[in-house]
């Protein structure tokens, strides 16, 4: 096993460099610098496609240790744009690991960086905000000019990462669904839904963990364009509409927030909203969006309201400004249901008249606890209430 190790530079657009190793000569790569706390998770994090156009700062000190398999990724393709870590580890200890680390970022051409203080980075991040940056091997240095660099806030990621084409999926499909303990799932509720629900699933950067959970409660799923037509959407009859995470900034997807908007008004059909999901469903029912300083990424993000908690698994860089709850004609239709409470944002809002709600953070948790998995329950609950009143 070959050990070459190549100088490589971590350019921030302020001019800050920091220096570090890689595994191959890398060429200059650009993105948005952003840092995640979580303490395990990477393989789920490099295929998550709200990670599109950014460069991911694990603040653990040493990744890798458990290798990666064939089942935890999140999607059929790897959307960071760079890993930069303190340590990676060379071997790999786990019996579901099939690759170590080091030969997959060597296998899959991922750019990458580590031996660098990522304490230091990170607290640059907190202080001044994410930024663009490049990442490149030591003799492209006096190439790199990132002072032009255009901002990703600027760019409709969702078009560039969204299904293609219209594609069901059933059970077979996910042939590893039984190895997924659920550990708030309540099966007793289950034996009474003798339907199996269709939902719909508007893809802005979808996980496969969300498609788990519901093909775990017997739904049939039909998973669509970001820019699918309201009129396309009625044609395949759901019983529910799941809107999915994704990345960049909500408000420059306003193909879907037109759609979701003629959802919200003419359809009576429930729907849930998730991360990207959340903000797009927000802004269709009149509140607006803000960019963090650094964003919300990690595992453990307490979230609740009057003295009630859940640990959160989140990814995103917007959130949903609440200002808007001032407005009491809002309020008679429409309630904050819950804050996160590191910084008291919008986590969770709840639509007092239609069956609507939706979540800032990740109930799928793909790597995380399983607090709010109970969500995928109430959604599938919605849809039989307002079955049986048809």
């Amino acid at each position: 096993m070959s050990h070459s190790l190549y100088t490589t530079l971590l350019c921030l657009q302020n001019g800050t460099v920091y220096r570090g190793f890689s595994f191959f000569k890398i060429s200059p790569t650009f993105g948005e610098i952003v840092f995640n706390t979580g303490m395990t998770g990477y393989q789920e994090i490099f295929s998550d496609p709200s990670y599109t156009g950014q460069m991911v700062v694990f603040t653990y000190p040493e990744i890798g240790n458990t290798g990666l398999n064939n089942n935890d990724s999140e999607s059929n393709f790897i959307h960071l744009k760079a890993v930069i870590a303190r340590n990676i580890s060379l071997v790999s200890s786990n019996w579901r690991s099939q690759i170590s680390l080091k030969d997959y970022l060597i296998q899959k051409r991922i750019p990458h960086i580590f031996g660098l203080d990522t304490r230091s980075l990170t607290k640059h991040l907190r202080l001044f905000g994410v930024t663009n940056s490049v990442l490149c091997d030591i003799s492209y240095k006096s190439e790199v000019n990132i002072s032009n660099l255009k901002s990703i806030n600027n760019m409709d990621l969702v078009r560039k990462i969204t299904s293609k084409t219209i594609y069901h999926i059933n059970n077979i499909l996910f042939n590893n669904l039984d190895s997924f303990n659920f550990i708030n799932l309540k099966l007793g509720y289950m034996k009474i839904i003798h339907k199996k629900y269709n939902i719909l699933v508007l893809d802005f950067g979808l996980k496969f963990n969300i498609l788990r959970k519901l093909l775990f409660w017997g739904c049939k799923l039909c998973i669509v364009p970001a820019t699918c037509s309201y009129s396309s959407i009625l044609k395949y009859n759901p019983d529910g509409i799941i809107l999915s995470n994704g990345p960049g900034n909500p408000f420059l997807v306003k193909y879907a927030i037109d759609t979701v908007k003629k959802l919200v008004k003419f359809s009576n059909i429930p729907v849930f909203g998730i991360c990207m999901g959340h903000q797009i469903l927000n802004i269709a029912l009149g509140l607006s969006t803000f960019k963090l300083k650094f964003g919300h990424r990690g595992l453990n993000h307490p979230c609740g309201l009057n003295k009630y908690s859940e640990i959160t698994s989140q990814n995103h860089g917007f959130a949903v400004n609440e200002n808007a709850f001032v407005n009491q004609e809002l309020l008679k239709i429409f309630s904050l249901k819950y804050l996160n409470l590191n910084d008291f944002t919008v986590s969770s809002t709840l639509h007092k008249k239609l069956p609507i709600f939706s979540v800032q953070y990740h109930p799928e948790a793909s790597p995380g606890p399983h607090d709010s998995e109970y969500l995928f329950e109430v959604f599938i609950k919605l849809i039989h209430l307002i079955n049986h009143y048809k």
